[in-house]
């Protein structure tokens, strides 16, 4: 990529791609690093002589800044992705079936998350409550 930042949208359970190619004589050798925190270390693969980082079923906590860093005996250049993971809502905890007898008192949990964040609402015989 050219310039010292971009920026890269994937979706969550897809496989994040990044390429860094840089050139120089001798070749130069690439390291890639998620800053503050750790690639994963069982869905980290690197291809094509670590020019192109894959991290394979992403979640939202991928999100972040990956840099890479190529050099050789005459120095160093680097390049930082920002990487935002999207989500379509998922269910953290799906509400479950619930059944009572007259006047006994019930719970319905519902636990949703996205990114962006999904609004919730309750709904009763589809009139909202």
């Amino acid at each position: 990529p050219t310039g010292s930042t971009s920026t890269k949208v994937e979706l969550r359970g897809n496989v994040l791609l990044l390429e860094c190619i840089a050139a120089g004589l001798p070749t130069p050798v690439i390291r890639w690093i998620k800053e503050g925190g750790e690639l994963p270390a069982n869905r980290t693969f690197f291809e094509n002589f670590k020019k192109t980082l894959k991290i394979i079923d992403v979640s939202e906590a991928d999100s972040g800044n990956y840099k890479c860093i190529a050099r050789n005996t005459l120095g160093s250049a680097h390049h930082v992705i920002s990487v935002t993971v999207k989500a379509a809502p998922y269910w953290i905890t799906a509400p479950r079936n619930l059944v009572l007898s007259p006047g006994e008192d019930g719970m319905l949990i519902c636990r949703a998350n996205g990114n962006p964040k999904p609004d919730i609402s309750w709904l009763a015989n589809g009139v909202p409550i």
